[in-house]
């Protein structure tokens, strides 16, 4: 069994974070997305990955190499354009040839792994296999119809009126029936090649589609409140270890983990919180569900339940909370007279201002 990765969206709704970066390396717990998704890959016992890229492919190669590190050997397939998930199917034909494969959305996040969904799979062999988790809204999502053993009788994709509340997680299995399905699809309204439609296609002639509806916790980690959620779960997890400098006039208070490198002092850190590698973290408050990436620096400031990337510095702000912060960027306080707020902000930026 091989594996396909979807790394090419664009990331529209974490703007303006995604200008700069690829939605699938913005960091859980210090950790990219991706990566917890290529880690899940190899506990299931696959080793061939193939990676589809599209605008941010030398960044996404950059952090993920040849995939020895994860223990897989990673082919890197170019997508022109964003045209749908079984458009990513059909790109990577060559790669897949006639083996069965999981297909695994790269900016999504799921608790438990995939192993027990492989491994059921490899037992049973259905021609498909699909993950599904109940939503309050199922018409931001493919949604499953499904008969009482479980098998899929219909599928559609972000419908107005949904027939169930069973949305399709980021995860799916297929034996090679799937590229014949791929191979006659046409455009939808969305202008992408659909893979509920792909899925749909097999269903009609007569192929055994299986579902698991899942119970565990699955999110899309597609905007700022999501992921904001996913870092809290990890950090619940969270081992505490300090192999950084904390000083005596510090206080660490539950799973707090300080990396290597980093520095706090005179400073009072809540867990479940990371302070990354080479960061600085000083006469300030590191509140519950806060995660400092590597070579920030907090001095004067109180931050919780946010998200810090790589190289950002807060300095003298009063309380900052469910926020995420880019790399390298810098936030201090504004002056105190006149009374004013001084903004520069990205591209479909969203800023709330109290007084």
């Amino acid at each position: 069994m091989k594996a396909l990765v979807l790394a090419g969206g664009s990331g529209s709704r974490l703007r303006p974070i995604t200008h700069t970066s690829a939605k699938q390396l913005v960091p859980v717990a210090n950790k990219p997305v991706l990566f917890y998704g290529l880690e899940a890959i190899a506990d299931a016992g696959i080793r061939e990955v193939g990676i589809v890229v599209g605008d941010t492919a030398a960044e996404i190669r950059a952090a993920v190499g040849d995939g020895s590190s994860f223990g897989l050997t990673v082919t890197y397939l170019p997508q022109e354009a964003p045209l749908g998930l079984a458009h990513a199917v059909l790109v990577a034909r060559e790669f897949l040839g006639e083996d069965d494969f999981v297909m695994y959305l790269g900016d999504n996040f799921i608790v438990g792994g995939i192993t027990g969904l492989v491994e059921r799979f490899r037992r049973e062999r259905p021609d498909a296999q699909i993950m599904l988790t109940r939503v309050k809204d199922p018409r931001a999502f493919g949604v499953a119809e499904v008969d009482a053993s479980g098998r899929v009788v219909g599928l559609e994709e972000k419908p107005e009126r949904p027939k169930s509340d069973l949305a399709l997680v980021g995860v799916y299995l297929f034996g090679p029936a799937v590229h014949a399905a791929v191979a006659g699809l046409k455009p939808s309204w969305r202008n992408e090649l659909e893979i509920t439609d792909a899925i749909q296609a097999l269903i009609d002639d007569g192929a055994r589609v299986e579902s698991t509806v899942i119970s565990g916790y699955w999110k899309d980690t597609g905007n700022v409140t999501d992921m904001l959620e996913v870092n809290r779960l990890v950090l619940e997890g969270l081992e505490p270890s300090v192999r950084g400098r904390v000083d005596e006039a510090s206080e660490l208070i539950g799973r707090v983990v300080v990396e290597e490198g980093a520095e706090v002092t005179g400073s009072r850190v809540v867990g479940p919180a990371i302070v990354g590698a080479g960061s600085v973290v000083r006469d300030s408050y590191i509140g519950p569900f806060t995660s400092i990436d590597r070579d920030c620096t907090v001095l004067d400031s109180e931050i919780e339940y946010s998200i810090v990337l790589r190289g950002a510095s807060i300095d003298g702000v009063g309380r900052i909370e469910v926020s995420l912060i880019g790399r390298e960027a810098a936030v201090t306080p504004a002056p105190r007279v006149p009374k004013a707020h001084r903004l520069v902000l990205g591209d479909h930026s969203a800023v709330q201002i109290s007084g």
